[in-house]
């Protein structure tokens, strides 16, 4: 006995068959239709359209199932991928029953909707938590600089006037509790920085109702013309830390 190879007329599967039989039989469709057939189809599987039909198998029916030994089977799956793709987008292949399209992994409507809700409840409680956060740090700076000329009066010019954004020249106060400030002077020594130190805490505590320690977590930057003062604070006592010759940030942002 030999055996020979084949592709199926039907739906074009690689059929191994016993060259003493007049025909063969796919083992996926149960197509039975003559050998030699199948050789040719496998000679040009392009050039072949396969009905893709469903055939009922019957138990009265001649079977012709051979397994070859040893198959090569690369040259017979190369050839039935050529044919596959070149029947791609024209109908004549089915679809495997087992592929997965987008619509089989859709989630559930209510698992959708769900997401959908707890995504707005984190929303809701972030603007919930943070509007009021940024009302408040606006009221008090807007009074901050509202009264700010008493933290510089007698002790340096600081320019306060604003430009046409609204912000101010000669210092900037930022933070939740308008807890930092940046002065810009030509020069200043130490002891009128930590007079502006004390003033400006004075002026916080007054505004943001502070009744513990007023100069706790302040900082106070005053950039001159050939470097920086830090000036820092806690219970009455102000440390002035100077860094020469570094870059001088702008206030006027």
């Amino acid at each position: 006995m030999a055996t020979k190879q084949g592709m199926c007329r039907n739906c074009g599967s690689l059929i191994v068959f016993d060259d003493r039989n007049e025909n063969c039989e796919c083992i996926f469709c149960h197509c039975i239709f003559p050998g030699e057939e199948a050789v040719k189809i496998l000679e040009n599987p392009d050039g072949y359209d396969f009905a893709n039909e469903t055939i009922e198998e019957s138990k009265e029916q001649t079977h012709y199932y051979v397994t070859k030994v040893n198959p090569d089977m690369v040259e017979s799956a190369v050839a039935r991928e050529k044919a596959m793709k070149a029947k791609e987008g024209a109908g004549s292949i089915k679809p495997s029953d087992f592929e997965i399209s987008p619509n089989d992994v859709k989630a559930p409507v209510k698992l959708t909707a769900l997401i959908i809700g707890a995504v707005a409840l984190i929303v809701l409680i972030i603007i919930a938590i943070s509007l009021p956060m940024y009302k408040s740090r606006k009221a008090l700076t807007a009074e901050m600089r509202s009264s700010i000329n008493t933290v510089f009066d007698g002790v340096a010019e600081v320019d306060t006037t604003e430009d046409e954004t609204g912000h101010t020249k000669g210092y900037s106060i930022y933070g939740q509790t308008c807890q930092n400030i940046k002065l810009s002077l030509p020069s200043i020594d130490e002891q009128s920085a930590k007079t502006l130190f004390a003033n400006y805490t004075a002026l916080r505590a007054d505004k943001a109702e502070i009744t513990g320690d007023a100069m706790k977590d302040v900082t106070m930057q005053i950039f001159v013309l050939d470097g920086v003062y830090t000036v820092t604070g806690s219970n009455g006592n102000i440390s002035v830390d100077y860094a020469e010759d570094e870059a001088v940030e702008t206030t006027d942002k």
